[in-house]
């Protein structure tokens, strides 16, 4: 009974001193801040000498105060688990941290920091077979452009020279095609779930989810006629002639966050033929005004899978239009499955658990 009680003890111990005070992981490699605290709260040091004021927005705004040594120093309120977008406040100047990485979000590329969660793994790099994330560029001829997707092949791809179904995994508004393999940690979730078998081997692809087309006029923001067209006349016969994949519609998956989800609902209801799994992170149907007559139970038939999730913190508004959605497809007799991530906004660790509940169940009948 007592080595039981010790074990335990002991292992308490080992998970508080795996989060002591230490550097950030996003953090430019030599950097020693912003460091991330056992209770979670940030701690900044922020060479500014000539300013007047200094502020970190994380989790909101936090005021600076200028040591002995003419740098600024300031702890934030402890900042919840996962990945966060913030930036410096010079003067009033919204600025991003020369400390720290740059990620694309909220239409800019700015500063992020990850904060860690205690025994949660899933998304971390393990000592497990590797997969790549691949650029590639590709000539759209509706947009008159090169357009860039990155592509994930499972560990072995060149190796195993058979065929893998595919999952086109969008990202939301103000992001861009690196958003799923950077603040996602998508390769990572992927490596870990087919190292332990619990999911498919497959190619996944991560395409930019804005299309200018010049005859092509979007009435809103929730008109994805231009993206739709691209992928589904470009972007699906490129994957298909350049990478080795199953390609037909039982093979064949879309699904992407907040906007992004709702781009997939759109573009996989309209094309039945080409899809037959299906996804929305934090978005879902056909945005704000969805009416039950667009849901029947005859998806049943159409789609292997349909998913939807949300984080139980989002915005009043946020959590209602997935969850009224949800509603309508119980309503309809629609079968699918609603997956709602604890204690998380609409934010990236929403959207890491949400692909770590979907990834497993596709491309299994």
């Amino acid at each position: 009974m007592k080595k039981t009680i010790y074990a335990l003890c002991a292992a308490a111990l080992l998970a508080v001193n795996a989060f002591a005070q230490e550097s950030a992981s996003t953090n430019i490699v030599g950097k020693e801040f912003p460091k991330v605290n056992p209770d979670r709260s940030v701690s900044f040091v922020i060479n500014a000498p000539s300013a007047k004021t200094v502020a970190v927005d994380l989790g909101g705004r936090h005021q600076a105060v200028k040591n002995d040594k003419g740098q600024w120093e300031v702890t934030t309120t402890p900042i919840v688990p996962g990945f966060h977008y913030y930036s410096l406040l010079i003067d009033g100047v919204k600025v991003s941290d020369p400390s720290s990485q740059q990620f694309f979000g909220g239409g800019i590329w700015t500063s992020g920091i990850e904060i860690p969660e205690i025994n949660v793994d899933f998304y971390l790099d393990k000592d497990v077979p590797h997969g790549e994330v691949r650029m590639q560029r590709y000539w759209s001829e509706l947009t008159k452009s090169w357009r860039v997707c990155y592509v994930y092949v499972p560990p072995c791809y060149d190796e195993n020279l058979h065929r893998y179904p595919v999952l086109y995994l969008l990202h939301g508004a103000g992001e861009d095609e690196t958003g799923w393999s950077t603040q996602g940690k998508m390769y990572n979730i992927m490596d870990n779930l087919i190292d332990e078998g619990s999911a498919v081997p497959m190619i996944v692809v991560m395409d930019h989810g804005v299309a200018n087309i010049p005859e092509i006029k979007s009435a809103s923001m929730f008109d994805f006629t231009a993206y739709e067209k691209v992928v589904i006349e470009e972007l699906i016969p490129m994957i298909d002639s350049k990478y080795r994949t199953l390609a037909d519609r039982e093979n064949r998956a879309i699904c992407g966050l907040s906007l992004g989800g709702f781009q997939s609902w759109t573009i996989a209801m309209n094309n039945r033929d080409k899809f037959s799994w299906l996804g929305g992170f934090s978005g879902s149907g056909k945005g704000p005004g969805t009416t039950p007559d667009l849901y029947d139970a005859s998806l049943n038939k159409d789609f292997h899978l349909m998913f939807i999730s949300t984080g139980t913190k989002e915005s009043p508004q946020m959590y209602a239009t997935v969850k009224n959605f949800h509603d309508i497809l119980v309503n309809a007799g629609v079968k699918h499955v609603f997956f709602q991530s604890a204690g998380t906004d609409h934010e990236w660790l929403t959207w890491r658990r949400s692909l770590y509940k979907f990834a497993p169940m596709l491309f299994k009948k």
